[in-house]
């Protein structure tokens, strides 16, 4: 759990750093840092769904391919 925190710590930090170079308004860059990670996150969720469903079909073609050859 610390690494995970320490990451999201980092991911935020540079967020901030990246929009407020940027801009030079650290009000944009602290909207980034709460933004960015969020959608990333919502973003993240789909794409482990569509990655399982992915995973499952490949498992499911290699298992009809194993039933086939036996």
């Amino acid at each position: 759990m610390r690494k995970t925190l320490s990451f999201a710590a980092l991911h935020f930090l540079v967020a901030f750093s990246v929009g407020w170079l940027m801009t030079g308004s650290w009000l944009i860059g602290g909207a980034l840092a709460l933004v960015e990670p969020a959608c990333n996150t919502v973003v993240f969720h789909f794409h482990e769904k569509v990655w399982k469903r992915i995973e499952t079909r490949r498992a499911a073609s290699a298992s009809n391919h194993d039933a086939f050859i036996a």
